[in-house]
């Protein structure tokens, strides 16, 4: 990434901030791989608390996730909470990505990942359909000990907001930068701690406002 090493500093200096503001972070854990890989999925596309209470309801509603992988889109939908584009897309690519699964490994767990290689493993998620490059990132994260950063929407307007990366930066180099900044030691609690500021309520508020602002100077020119 373009002038990596003016970023490098206002990452880290950004993480020893966060650090200090926040409580500590307790390490996630799963029964299995394809567990991250289902609370990856739903937690995407919204808030970590909202995916939280989501998985919650899954576990109540649904026996396992062979039963999930085998339920219609318009149940999954139900539990989500709402019928909207973003979470139609959840339940799609949940059931795809259950599916794919069952049909490599004859059963719903990705558990023969721990016996290869961390490419290897990645290279087999990555080809899992319903995946996205969170998604793999989160499950090497969190499951399979893999050195990696995973990045939500919202985390990315975070970084490009704050001018914490370069602004021409994608996904996958802001992604490649981070990890070469933040230790594999300290990944998931940079990651946790990210995403806890990028979704903090007060931020949203200002985004919001930010944006009415813009629009009305938009319409004022347009006058």
């Amino acid at each position: 990434m373009k002038n990596s090493q003016e970023y490098s500093k206002k990452v880290s200096n950004l993480f020893r901030l966060l650090k200090s503001a926040q409580a500590n972070v307790k390490e996630v854990t799963y029964d299995g791989v394809s567990d991250a890989l289902v609370y990856a999925i739903i937690s995407e596309n919204m808030s970590k608390s909202a995916a939280d209470a989501a998985i919650k309801r899954f576990d109540e509603y649904f026996v396992d996730l062979n039963d999930l992988r085998v339920s219609r889109i318009e149940e999954i939908i139900e539990v989500l909470g709402e019928d909207t584009p973003a979470t139609r897309d959840t339940a799609s690519r949940l059931i795809r990505a259950l599916r794919v699964i069952f049909n490599e490994y004859n059963n719903v767990s990705l558990e023969a990942l721990r016996k290869v290689g961390k490419r290897p493993a990645k290279q087999a998620l990555e080809k899992i359909d319903g995946t996205s490059r969170f998604v793999v990132n989160y499950c090497m994260l969190t499951s399979l000990q893999g050195h990696a950063i995973p990045l939500t929407r919202q985390m990315i307007e975070y970084l490009r907001n704050n001018e914490l990366v370069h602004p021409d930066a994608d996904e996958q180099e802001i992604g490649g930068f981070l990890t070469k900044r933040i230790s594999a030691a300290n990944a998931y609690e940079f990651y946790v701690l990210l995403r806890r500021e990028s979704e903090s309520p007060k931020l949203q508020l200002k985004q919001k406002a930010a944006r009415k602002t813009k629009a009305k100077t938009a319409e004022k020119r347009k006058k």
